[in-house]
């Protein structure tokens, strides 16, 4: 006969509380170059944000619909899916989403030419980007953000 064991049972007035996370708005950085993505990740990521890179726009979808970002940035020229027609899908899937533009190529320019005539507004940053300016817009855009707690019920 096998002994059935137990775990102890601790009072739920004993549990000691879960450390107070720090919100952390969640920004989806997306590039062809990798060193690129990874290092505005990185720079993101000590910043105070969640952030997460990707580097090409079926990728960076998927990865929004397993963390729901809150701001896109986006090279405007990669491989298959423009950043201009990624950033469009995405503010259709999450309408709320901020989204940057940046790009180093003129010819992007006249893609964010056409999507503003189609109705479509985004901030295009030039590359190279230095950390302070993008860190400054994505403060700015997301500075008016207000963060649903999760309510708790039993």
């Amino acid at each position: 006969m096998s002994e059935r064991r137990t775990s102890p049972v601790v009072p739920i007035d004993q549990v000691p509380p879960a450390e107070e996370l720090e919100y952390r708005p969640v920004v989806l950085v997306v590039d062809d170059e990798s060193a690129i993505a990874d290092t505005l990740t990185e720079i993101l990521s000590r910043s105070g944000y969640a952030a997460m890179a990707a580097y090409d726009g079926n990728s960076a979808l998927e990865t929004a619909l397993l963390a729901p970002p809150e701001m896109l940035i986006t090279d405007v020229v990669l491989p298959g899916m423009s950043g201009i027609e990624l950033a469009i899908t995405m503010r259709r899937i999450y309408p709320d989403c901020k989204v940057m533009l940046f790009s180093g190529q003129a010819s992007s320019f006249d893609l964010l030419a056409s999507a503003r005539h189609d109705g479509h507004h985004f901030t295009l940053l030039t590359k190279p980007v230095h950390p302070r300016e993008l860190i400054a817009h994505v403060a700015e855009s997301l500075k008016h953000r207000t963060v649903q707690q999760p309510t708790l019920t039993i």
